[in-house]
């Protein structure tokens, strides 16, 4: 005898397109509804925020590049001092009738400092590139032997101390030309105490205004030129200096 038609049919045989839509299982969820890879992963598929990305290496620390390239100018700057004081007795020549008036000649003798500053752009280098070209020009020989380091070390400091006043921050050609006066006014005054000692305050005043004058123009001067025609060549490109659309 066949079932009744009033009965239920079994669960289990209850057509597909008859169950409720609650039951439908979380598989058979449309792609257009399952949850973004960027919900799935939570806060780590965010791009990062500025406060979450990590700083920027310093702009004040040194680098390979730079110790490569601060030794170089150093090196090559102090075979210039090496021949410039080799060349003192013959330049000075004319101004054996009033000797304070040679500190206009003075100021090749402060290049490395503001050329260090300006090519590096890192505390220390005017300092370091200014003392390395004494210690080259004293081991080539010089007629002032290694009291030449104490110049150097005086010359790379006025120098370094403009280019701090600016908090390392300007390189124009203002900050330019001040390193080369501060640099100059540190050789007058260094060379007072060394060398000057007889002269009378007038001399050493215009020794040291005429050294401050020299440094503003040849060491001020000379390091904007060379940095504009290092800068074309392309030699700068690893360093900000090269890289910076400003002039210098």
């Amino acid at each position: 005898m066949a079932p009744s038609s009033s009965f239920p049919e079994p669960a289990d045989r209850v057509p597909a397109d008859t169950a409720p839509a609650d039951s439908v299982s979380s598989d058979r969820v449309p792609a257009d509804t399952a949850p973004s890879p960027a919900s799935a992963s939570g806060a780590d598929a965010r791009p990062p925020t500025p406060e979450s990305d990590p700083a920027p290496p310093s702009r004040l620390r040194w680098r390979v590049v730079d110790i490569v390239v601060a030794s170089v100018l150093g090196v090559a700057v102090g075979v210039v001092f090496w021949v410039w004081s080799t060349a003192w007795s013959t330049l000075s020549l004319p101004f054996l009738a009033f000797p304070p008036a040679a500190g206009l000649l003075t100021g090749v003798w402060v290049l490395a400092g503001p050329l260090g500053a300006m090519i590096i752009r890192r505390p220390g280098a005017a300092l370091y590139c200014e003392i390395l070209a004494a210690a080259v020009s004293a081991v080539l020989g010089t007629q002032w032997g290694m009291q030449v380091l104490i110049s150097g070390a005086l010359q790379g400091l006025g120098a370094e101390l403009v280019v701090l006043l600016f908090l390392y921050r300007r390189f124009g050609p203002v900050v330019t030309l001040l390193s080369g006066l501060g640099a100059g006014l540190f050789l007058g005054l260094g060379e007072n105490l060394m060398y000057n000692t007889e002269w009378q305050p007038a001399w050493q005043l215009v020794y040291l205004a005429a050294a401050g004058v020299s440094g503003l123009v040849l060491a001020g001067g000379g390091t904007l030129l060379a940095v504009r025609a290092l800068r074309r060549t392309g030699v700068l490109a690893p360093l900000a200096s090269g890289r910076t659309a400003a002039e210098v």
